[in-house]
């Protein structure tokens, strides 16, 4: 029951998506406000105690969400997500509930009450019935004026290796997919959307083919957590509700620079950075983020900024395409561009989809690309593809639709590796 999930959020940087990982005691616990304009996909594992704020998100909801700004009579305001006429209690932090309850004109111990059956004791209520032990007209009080819920479950699919795809569908008609993947050592992680699409283009990611379509609420990036608890049982990272641990929190970025740097000032959490090429010529083509922000600069902020952190990693992430960053020389020059920089490297196998004229590295290659980093000192690891015969494996999530994000030219020297004459 105890030994579940531990967060870690991977994913491009505007194309937010948590991975949840079960560590052995589950205390969560949101580590920062994510605002509407936040570069990371978040991992939650910093032991700075913020929370998630629906405060800090007021303009990513659809028609049938508000965020109002409510005065609880000492001066301090809390902003709360609306549905219609009722407040969504996963939208506010501990201490926006307590000031919510508060001013109802119930005792703080109530709102504690509600916050651990929302988040702890293995209840995870959805629903005022589930509310075993809180007063009958406190209880009345939330049926009239609080949704517990945010998300409808439209489909789950199940992969032949165990993994869950969960489609839910938002007010607006929109679906996300949450994924759940179990592990053999009995750690499962779960893959959270804090979006729908990605701003980001990435040309072998599924989900950069559908543009931004908007961020999710608090409520939204939540009710993903407490369903996958509670479906899957035993989840996010505060001491009285989800606690995950910090270090379990993993947040991946495709490399926008200010928003890097800032996150290592403000948070403990792991800093996942999704690399996948060895020159500008190459990065610039598959990920176009690096046109604004190139190797040379994001490289070096990191080697800047982690010298001011104490026993900090960093995380790579490389997806291996197929002649195109999977050479000897992309290797040699990937030991050198980390050099310096206190690392893990994460090499990624890539997962087709509808559309991608992409190729997979094959597997003796991605052993041989392994071994030359480790021999260089590299601490180097091999990613499993999980969930790839449901869509539901690393940059397969999505639905682009019949308006998609623009494919880029090819590199000349790179058109026959990718099949293109273009």
């Amino acid at each position: 029951m105890k030994n579940w999930m531990s967060i870690v959020a991977m994913g491009a940087v505007t194309n937010s998506t948590f991975l949840l990982f079960s560590p052995p005691i589950l205390k969560p616990i949101i580590p920062f406000s994510l605002t509407k304009t936040s570069p990371y996909l978040i991992s939650l594992t910093t032991p700075s105690r913020r929370f998630i704020s629906a405060s800090s998100l007021p303009s990513v909801v659809s028609a049938d969400h508000t965020f109002n700004f409510s005065d609880s009579g000492d001066g301090n305001g809390v902003a709360v997500s609306r549905r219609g006429d009722k407040v969504l209690l996963k939208g506010m932090t501990y201490s926006e509930l307590e000031k919510w309850v508060q001013s109802h004109g119930y005792r703080p111990g109530q709102a504690m009450m509600l916050w651990k059956r929302m988040y702890g004791n293995n209840i995870w209520a959805h629903h005022t019935d589930e509310l075993e032990g809180l007063n009958k007209d406190f209880k009345k009080m939330l049926s009239k004026n609080a949704d517990f819920k945010a998300l409808a479950v439209k489909e789950i699919h199940t992969a032949s290796d165990g993994t869950r795809k969960i489609l839910f569908t938002l007010d607006d008609g929109l679906v996300i997919e949450t994924v759940v993947i179990p592990c053999e050592t009995g750690r499962t992680t779960v893959c959270v959307s804090s979006q729908v699409g990605c701003a980001m283009n990435c040309q072998f990611c599924y989900t950069g083919r559908m543009g931004l379509k908007r961020h999710l609420t608090a409520a939204e990036i939540v009710e993903q957590a407490v369903f996958a608890r509670r479906l899957f049982t035993n989840i996010m990272v505060d001491d009285q509700g989800l606690q995950f641990s910090p270090r379990k929190v993993t947040v991946s970025t495709s490399g926008l620079v200010p928003q890097l740097r800032r996150f290592l000032h403000e948070s403990n959490c792991t800093l996942a950075v999704s690399l996948n090429a060895t020159t500008d010529e190459v990065r610039n083509w598959i990920m176009p983020i690096n046109r604004k922000y190139k190797l040379d600069l994001l490289l070096e902020t990191l080697r800047e900024e982690l010298c001011l952190k104490h026993k900090y990693k960093v995380l790579f992430e490389y997806v291996m395409l197929e002649g195109i960053n999977d050479s000897n020389e992309d290797a040699k020059r990937l030991i050198e561009l980390v050099k310096g920089i206190p690392c893990k490297i994460n090499l990624i196998s890539f997962n087709p989809h509808s559309g991608s004229f992409f190729r997979p590295t094959k597997d003796e290659r991605m052993i041989e690309f392994r071994n030359m980093l480790a021999e260089a000192g590299c601490v180097v690891l091999l990613r499993t593809s999980r969930g790839d015969d449901q869509m539901a494996a690393c940059g397969q999530l999505g639905n682009p639709g019949t308006i998609q994000a623009p494919m880029l030219r090819v590199p000349k020297q790179f058109q026959t590796a990718v099949g293109s004459s273009t």
